[in-house]
């Protein structure tokens, strides 16, 4: 079954500065990301509970986007957070794009809100 790819808007009361490295450091992704999350050589490792996946940094630009790449999926997909601010109001807006099946798609966006929710309280946003 092919994955689709979508995207998630969510706005939050914070700053690039703070929020960048919450998306692209091991300690920060640790923080409401992954219940664990070490870098070596490149490659992410995120735990959760008893599951533990890799991934790889695909690209990085300071205070913009992070995108990774989940090493155990054989195709072109990744999930990536992008950081896009509003001239007019100067809110901070969090996009990420993610792919998923059809028959997985809500409850993949499902869990990035949980995830975001998390974020948010560790932000105080």
């Amino acid at each position: 079954m092919d994955k689709q790819q979508y995207e998630l808007e969510f706005h939050l009361n914070t700053s690039p500065k703070v929020l960048y490295p919450r998306l692209s450091t091991a300690d920060g992704l640790n923080e409401w990301f992954a219940d664990y999350v070490k870098v070596e050589d490149g490659i992410y490792t995120f735990r959760w509970h008893s599951e533990e996946r890799f991934a790889k940094l695909l690209s990085a630009k300071d205070l913009k986007s992070v995108r990774y790449h989940w090493l155990d999926e054989d195709d072109e997909s990744f999930f990536e957070f992008r950081l896009e601010t509003t001239e007019l109001t100067d809110d901070l807006a969090l996009k990420i794009t993610d792919f998923a099946e059809d028959d997985e798609l809500e409850e993949s966006k499902d869990l990035w809100n949980a995830q975001v929710t998390d974020l948010k309280r560790v932000l105080g946003a």
